[in-house]
Parts: C-alpha cells; sequence; structure tokens
C-alpha cells in the first residue's frame, strides 16, 4: 500500500517541495520555483489548498477515480481529503498553490463562511477550468496575497491576507456559476438522470427497506461529488437535492393515498418511515393537511 503523507502545516508542505516558508499559516506557492518534487506522491491534506495548473504534467486521482488536471484549471482540496498526484515522468509540476490553515481564518468572516465554498469538496474531474479573462482574475488574486506574505507582519496583515483570499475564493463561486449555466445541456443529463434514479428508486423494495435516498447516494452513482451535484440541482431546479428527494416523496404519498384503499399506516411503512407519526408530520408540514384529512378533501 502507498504511503500517505499527512501535511498538516504549511512549513511541512514547503519542505516536500524545497521552498521557502514566509508565514506559517498561509503561503502561495509556485511549483515552478521547487527545488525538489516526488514524481508520486499521495497527501492527506490538513490544510486547505487551491491549485492553479498551468500546464499538464500528471494526473490527480482523487477517490478511485484518476482525471487529467488539465491547463488552466482549478481545484481545491479541504482538511481531511485525500488526494495522489503522479507527475509524468521527467516533468516539473508547474503552477501555483494557495495553501491556508484553518486556524488562521479562526475568528474571521472568512472562517465564518468556509463551509459555504462548497468547491473545496468537489473531485477533481469536477475542477473549474478558467477563461483566459478568469484566469487572469485569479492570477491578480494570488499576487495580492503574495505582496501580503512578503511584507512585513503588522497589525493589518491577517485582516488583508484573509479578506484578499475570501476575495479569491468568491471569485471561484462566481466562475463555478459560470461553469454550471455553460454546461447547462449537460447539466439538464444529470437532471434527468436524477429523476430516473428516484423513479427507479421508488418503484422497488430499497424505499420500505432503507428508507428516502441520501444526495450522496444519489451523486455516488450518477459519479459526481454530493457538493457538487447539490449545487448543480439547485441551479437547475432552484430546489435543493433534498428538497427534490422530498417532493418525490410527498408526490407519491399523493398518489398513493388517493389512488389506493391502503391506510396511512400501510403507506408511511412502504415509504420507509417506521413510525406512521413522523410520516404524518412531513406530509403536514408540505401538505398544510395530514394524510387523511388530505384523502377526505379529494374525496
Amino acid at each position: 500500500m502507498e504511503e500517505v503523507i499527512k501535511v498538516d502545516t504549511i512549513n511541512q508542505y514547503n519542505k516536500l517541495f524545497g521552498l521557502e516558508t514566509l508565514h506559517p499559516l498561509v503561503a502561495v506557492v509556485d511549483l515552478s520555483k521547487a527545488e525538489k518534487w516526488p514524481s508520486h506522491y499521495r497527501f492527506n491534506y490538513g490544510v486547505y489548498c487551491l491549485y492553479l495548473k498551468d500546464n499538464i504534467c500528471g494526473k490527480i486521482r482523487y477517490g478511485r477515480q484518476t482525471y487529467d488536471f488539465e491547463e488552466g484549471s482549478i481545484i481545491g482540496f479541504a482538511p481531511g481529503q485525500v488526494a495522489t498526484t503522479e507527475l509524468n515522468n521527467g516533468l516539473k509540476p508547474s503552477g501555483l498553490g494557495l495553501i491556508f490553515h484553518s486556524d488562521f481564518i479562526r475568528g474571521t468572516s472568512l472562517g465564518t463562511e468556509i463551509r459555504n465554498y462548497s468547491f473545496f469538496s468537489y473531485e477533481s474531474n469536477e475542477a473549474l477550468h478558467l477563461s483566459e479573462k478568469e484566469r487572469r482574475i485569479v492570477m491578480d488574486c494570488f499576487d495580492k496575497i503574495t505582496l501580503e506574505l512578503e511584507h512585513a507582519i503588522d497589525n493589518h496583515s491577517k485582516r488583508l491576507i484573509s479578506k484578499n483570499i475570501e476575495l479569491l475564493l468568491d471569485y471561484c463561486m462566481r466562475f463555478y456559476e459560470r461553469q454550471f449555466i455553460t454546461r447547462h445541456e449537460a447539466n439538464k443529463d444529470v437532471v434527468t438522470r436524477f429523476e430516473a434514479l428516484l423513479d427507479e428508486y421508488f418503484e422497488n423494495e430499497q424505499l420500505r427497506q432503507q428508507g428516502l435516498p441520501t444526495v450522496k447516494y444519489i451523486a455516488d452513482k450518477i459519479c459526481l461529488s454530493p457538493n457538487y451535484f447539490g449545487d448543480l440541482i439547485k441551479k437547475e431546479t432552484g430546489k435543493t437535492a433534498q428538497e427534490y428527494i422530498q417532493n418525490k416523496l410527498i408526490d407519491t404519498a399523493k398518489e398513493w393515498i388517493l389512488g389506493t384503499d391502503k391506510t396511512v399506516s400501510q403507506i408511511a411503512f412502504e415509504l420507509g418511515f417506521q413510525y406512521s407519526q413522523h410520516f404524518n408530520r412531513l406530509f403536514k408540514k408540505n401538505v398544510g393537511y395530514t394524510p387523511n384529512e388530505y384523502r377526505k378533501m379529494q374525496a
């Protein structure tokens, strides 16, 4: 089994590539300046990383699949994620990376908002592909952060660095939304597959035996990360994936309430509820009436 290198600090990362450490909790790394580099490495990230690729020099494996990390693309990793990088023979890594420790953003607005940057949980086949204009904006953000890191630390340093990191991440969110829009046709296919998987799930024994499918279950079937899948569904339908699944449940419940003679308890059981009271509460919350009231109204 290949060795997993736990990267918990900025200095630890820089030592692996022979780079200088300017700040113990934040770094902008230029991999073209690396004095050494492994041709194959598997990192367990204990820090946040955002990479901008300059050329095609290898592949990244995240989970069980391997993907080309294309020129002009961005990919992010959050603490706890494990990824393997394989460099092509004889090629030196190239590109920029922003690395920051969670301790640096504690007590800042970025620390409060970091969970909202869902692209840190996207898989590498869901990398952000930049236009030339977008790339220049990203490079400008990297330059501003680097400028602050090279400046003598003062009372303004942490705020200015964290604000510039936040600005960079906000731009990435905007560019990802643009990518969702430009991939609209492909995204519609994902929505269609989502609906087909829900239909299949609701028509067999899985619903009764396992309860509602999770967003992760559907995302895995479509070969997307849960966060990327959730963002895509929200962008395409205006509903979260969880709301979409729940709506499917309510629509199915309505059909069975009006189209069969099954009792509410039987319907609740077949929809995967252990207790019919839970089903009654969920139905009333969404429809405004209990199942029995709804049945009487439509009779």
